[in-house]
Formats: structure tokens, sequence, C-alpha cells
């Protein structure tokens, strides 16, 4: 199990928020930490600790008055690290190059290919075409419904699409994406506790395709690999994600890391997923 770092950036500051409370409408969150350190700041720390594949998140709209003020931060993020970051939010097939060149490993991609609540495989074929599938993650960020089941979110996690997350479903996408990032929307900043059939879900289709994130550099199986985001608060969490996880889910922590104001210890994580 592989940590991977984050940077989310709001109105032009670098933030953790409760996901599910994110609005364009106003450019509202609710907030849970807002640093005086810019996204350059996190940036070079994930560099200095060889951190890798951690995800810069531009939480605005593209017709946001905050936009350009975010974007600025999240471009100082990828030069500051080039190549040792993936960056998501409002990425299309007309842009991606864009960020590839600013110096990001990836772009993360999900309401271009998801919109009109279902997938569209001619833009996912464009994407793929244009920069590639080693440097396409897809984020199939989710919300459990009535029916007991997860479906995509879009749109800054804010509308439902009709794409139920299964393992056929995973392996419909494997042929496009490096790596599959999943918030589990419905936990996200709130640190209580991870969404474990989710986290279930996400090694068994893992284990049956062939993945293992143990591998060395290089030897590598071509499988997405995976990160999961959303609910760890505490050392006990991480050991869950871990146990349930089979190894084979990665995780990326926020409000509850020490850098971001939480009570997890930013050395004593990187331990813990290195020993395990």
């Amino acid at each position: 199990m592989e940590f991977r770092p984050c940077i989310d950036i709001h109105n032009g500051k670098v933030k953790q928020i409760v996901g599910k409370s994110l609005r364009d409408e106003g450019d509202f969150a609710t907030e849970n930490f807002v640093s005086e350190r810019s996204a350059a700041d996190f940036a070079r720390l994930y560099r200095e600790k060889g951190l890798r594949g951690g995800h810069v998140i531009l939480l605005n709209a593209r017709d946001s008055d905050y936009y350009e003020a975010t974007k600025a931060q999240a471009l100082a993020a990828l030069a500051e690290y080039p190549g040792g970051l993936q960056i998501g939010g409002g990425i299309t097939a007309d842009n991606a190059m864009e960020f590839i060149r600013a110096g990001a490993s990836h772009v993360i991609v999900t309401s271009y290919v998801f919109s009109g609540g279902e997938i569209r495989f001619d833009r996912l074929e464009e994407l793929k075409t244009k920069v590639g599938r080693a440097h396409l993650v897809l984020d199939v960020s989710c919300r459990k419904k009535e029916d007991g089941h997860y479906y995509v979110v879009t749109d800054r996690w804010q509308k439902l699409t009709k794409e139920r997350v299964t393992p056929e479903f995973l392996t419909r996408l494997s042929d496009y994406a490096d790596e599959f990032l999943v918030h589990a929307v419905d936990v996200e900043g709130q640190a209580r506790g991870i969404e474990k059939e989710l986290v279930a879900l996400l090694a068994e289709w893992s284990r049956s395709s062939g993945n293992d994130t143990a591998l060395k550099a290089g030897d590598r199986d071509p499988s997405p690999m995976i990160t999961y985001a959303g609910g760890v608060g505490s050392y006990s969490d991480l050991e869950e994600l871990a146990r349930i996880g089979q190894g084979r889910v990665n995780v990326t922590i926020g409000s509850a890391l020490d850098l971001f104001g939480g009570q997890l210890g930013f050395e004593q994580v990187l331990k813990y997923c290195t020993q395990s």
C-alpha cells in the first residue's frame, strides 16, 4: 500500500474541505483547513520525501472568478515537482496536454468522460490518443444510493451519474487508464472511518484483474492501480484499509493529516505505508 499525497486548491488556496459540501454557486465549500503555505511548498515537501503520484486538484469551475488563481497555484506545484504529481479538475481533451507539458505525470479526468450521466467512450478514446493511457487517471469517485450500490459522481462531486461502480465497470475502463482515483464522497473530509464495502470491492477487482501494487518498478502489471480517499481519521482506519484492501489499494489522506491540521502524523503515516 503506497501513500499518495494531495494538494487540493480552492479559491486560490490550499485547503481541505468536506467534499459533498462543494458548490459552484458562490464558490462555497465547508472548510476543514486553510493553509498559509502555497501549493508549491507542499510539492517541494513531497519531492524531498520522494513521494510520487500525488494529486493536485483544482476545485473551482473554469467559469469561477477564482479559477485563474487556483490554476496558478497548481501550475506552480507542477513546476516545483515535474513528473511527480498528477492533476485534475476541469481536464478535457483540449487542455490535457497543457498540464502534461507543465510537468504533470498524469491528468485526472471525471466529468469530461462521464457526461450526461454516462460514459462517453468517444471522449476516452480522444484522451487516450492525445495523452496516452500511461498518463491518464480516471476519477471514479462515488456515493452510495438508496439501493445500496455506489455510483460515480461528477462536476466536483455534485452530480450523480447512472454509472454503477462494479468489477465489470472497472474492467470496461481499464484499457483507458493507468490508475483509478476513488473518493468515497459520503465520508470525504470527515475523518470518521473508511467505506469498508467500497474498499473491499476495489481490492477484489484489483486481485481478480491480476494487479499487484507490490511489484517492483519496471515489472508493474498493466492493470490500473487504485488509490482510495475518504474517511481515514485514525491509525486503526489505516490498518483496516491495509487489511481490507489486501495491500492492493493505495491511500491518500487529507483532513486527518497533521499537515492539514489533523491528528495523524505525516512521518508516521509514511512509515506505516512503507512497512505495510
